[in-house]
């Protein structure tokens, strides 16, 4: 693991790929500040691990988030990773998705991590340390069909993230934004649930801990983008050279 700091604070810690990335640095020894609207989630996640504290939290509220990286800080120490993973997954058309989820959507996925990148990363900037991790989707570099409003979410996180990175290059924090094509963890059921494309049945969901393991390999190497998943980095490709060839495809899947 690439991570040698004490203290981590992770946002959508009540379940998914947040559960298993606090659970993960606890067994490694690490103080876990886990985040999460939701308490029975937070309960779950720490339960049998000691080192993880709970602090329940709604990430679109930028005081709540402030106040709860003080008390984090003052309560366990200075914190030295930070991944964002708080988001939720509804999909559907664009016109007929409800405004107000469309809304929500952009406020917890893009407004959470915008609350928590203000709050955390002035004093690791200061300190001249740490990781700044955000989850971006695949989905926020190549959008298909009954995604769009959850794909606009994750373009926005892919933006935020890269010119916040470029803003404060070699100032001592390494940042990471992964886009992971879909994974197996409960935020699929919101998908599965509403719209599910067609596309995406063409590659099966790969498993959380391949996301996290590319994490830690694209720190070791300083890479800003990781692209966990087989293809992955090739559609990326893609999507900027043959971007026609590729909607044309996406239609054709879809039958629309």
């Amino acid at each position: 693991m690439a991570f040698t700091g004490k203290v981590a604070l992770i946002t959508g810690a009540g379940s998914g790929m947040g559960r298993l990335a606090a659970q993960r640095l606890a067994k490694a020894g690490v103080s876990v500040a886990a985040l999460d609207i939701s308490e029975p989630g937070l309960a779950e996640t720490a339960n049998g691990h000691e080192s993880i504290r709970t602090f329940p939290l709604d990430v679109t509220n930028a005081q709540a988030v402030q106040e709860t990286v003080l008390a984090v800080e003052s309560s366990i120490g200075p914190i030295d990773r930070v991944i964002t993973a708080a988001a939720i997954m509804p999909f559907g058309k664009l016109l007929e998705q409800p405004t107000e989820q469309i809304h929500k959507l952009m406020a917890i996925n893009y407004g959470g991590l915008v609350n928590v990148s203000k709050a955390t990363l002035p004093k690791m900037l200061e300190r001249k340390s740490g990781d700044f991790i955000s989850f971006s989707s695949m989905l926020g570099q190549m959008p298909t069909l009954l995604t769009g409003a959850y794909a606009a979410t994750k373009f926005a996180v892919s933006c935020y993230t890269e010119v916040l990175y470029h803003e404060n290059k070699d100032r001592g924090v390494r940042f990471v934004c992964v886009c992971p094509p879909a994974v197996a963890t409960p935020l699929l059921d919101q998908a599965h649930a509403t719209a599910w494309p067609k596309l995406l049945n063409d590659n099966p969901p790969i498993d959380p801990t391949e996301v996290l393991d590319a994490i830690e390999i694209s720190l070791d190497k300083g890479q800003f983008w990781c692209m966990p998943g087989k293809g992955t980095r090739m559609g990326y490709i893609m999507r900027r050279l043959i971007p026609g060839v590729v909607w044309k495809e996406v239609h054709k899947v879809e039958g629309f």
